[in-house]
């Protein structure tokens, strides 16, 4: 029979063996879970990105009654935005738009 002295061997040696295991997976897990979350993070940044260019390429081909409609303006709201737009891009030239560079 396994005496007391060998039973208390065999659990410290199991408690120093699960503990000796759970560091190194504890680290793993951390940094899994740090990378997954990395990767959604820039899985999302490119679907957002993705969309914005699609509402700029949308926008960039609509003309100025098309703009003012995306804007979503009642009717009167709209006739006065074109009229602005139209006089912004009279006086600059350049559509009234300016981009950063």
């Amino acid at each position: 029979m396994i005496g007391l002295l060998d039973a208390i061997k065999i659990g410290a040696g199991a408690i120093l063996g699960a503990a000796l295991i759970s560091g190194p997976a504890y680290l793993y897990g951390k940094s899994a879970g740090k990378t997954e979350a990395a990767t959604a993070a820039l899985q999302k940044s490119i679907e957002i990105m993705r969309e914005r260019s699609a509402t700029d390429d949308e926008i960039s081909r609509s003309d100025l009654a098309g703009l003012c409609r995306h804007l979503g303006l009642l009717e009167d709201d709209q006739r006065e935005c074109v009229r602005r737009l139209a006089e912004t891009h009279h006086e600059t030239g350049d559509g009234g738009i300016r981009r950063a560079e």
